[in-house]
């Protein structure tokens, strides 16, 4: 799909005011995991997120390692106000090193103007950091694994909001099974922080009519924004 097929399919279903997204490129922004990290060193005891990234790079604490070509560690701003979560990497993000790079990553870029966001304002991570083999769900002890990284990941961003994106994201950062239909777009709480459900951009381009759901679930992310910048 195009940059400009996915600014008409947005267009086409209550998506309004986005602006064409920028090709992602393979280049690492602050906190992307460096190919030369030396091993040994305890990604949880960094104090920023670039520090991180390098003591992650040869990790293998799960059997993810095998099949990966490299780690995706997070992309975008350092202090962050809203840190997006997926479920992981996929073959192109495997490949460049940075998450949401694919389709499902230019969707989400080409959504983000329309709450008044780019790309480089937020960041980006997953639940875990190595592409699952054919781009299946994690398993359980993987999840479990890798789940302290991005936990450390987000305290050192430090957001006032998190997103979860998609039923895998949510299901290991929130704790439930049950269908993402019955809890999008409802707002809770982890670790203090507010956390908004909604679906995956994966989802919505294999079912666009969950379009206007995701459309409804990002305005109440602007409101919640704005209330923010109106208490600053």
């Amino acid at each position: 799909m195009s940059r400009r097929e996915l600014l008409e399919y947005l267009q086409d279903l209550a998506w309004r005011d986005v602006e064409e997204p920028a090709a992602a490129g393979t280049k690492r922004a602050a906190g992307a995991a460096a190919p030369d990290a030396a091993a040994g060193e305890d990604p949880l005891a960094s104090t920023d997120l670039a520090a991180m990234g390098r003591a992650l790079a040869p990790c293998r604490r799960c059997r993810l390692h095998q099949g990966r070509t490299q780690v995706v560690f997070g992309v975008g701003n350092p202090r962050a106000r809203v840190v997006f979560v997926g479920e992981g990497p996929g073959a192109d993000e495997d490949r460049t090193g940075e998450p949401f790079v694919g389709r499902a990553g230019q969707l989400l870029t080409a959504m983000l103007p329309s709450i008044g966001l780019k790309r480089e304002d937020v960041y980006i991570a997953n639940v875990v950091k190595c592409r699952p083999p054919g781009n299946r769900d994690p398993e359980q002890d993987e999840a479990a694994a890798c789940l302290p990284f991005l936990k450390r990941q987000i305290e050192l961003i430090d957001p006032a909001v998190i997103v979860c994106l998609g039923r895998v994201a949510a299901r290991h950062l929130l704790g439930t099974t049950a269908p993402i239909s019955s809890y999008r777009g409802r707002w809770t709480t982890w670790a203090g922080r507010d956390v908004l459900p909604t679906f995956h951009p994966a989802y919505l381009l294999r079912n666009p009519a969950a379009k206007r759901d995701s459309w409804a679930d990002f305005k109440k992310l602007r409101a919640r924004l704005m209330v923010d910048e109106d208490k600053g």
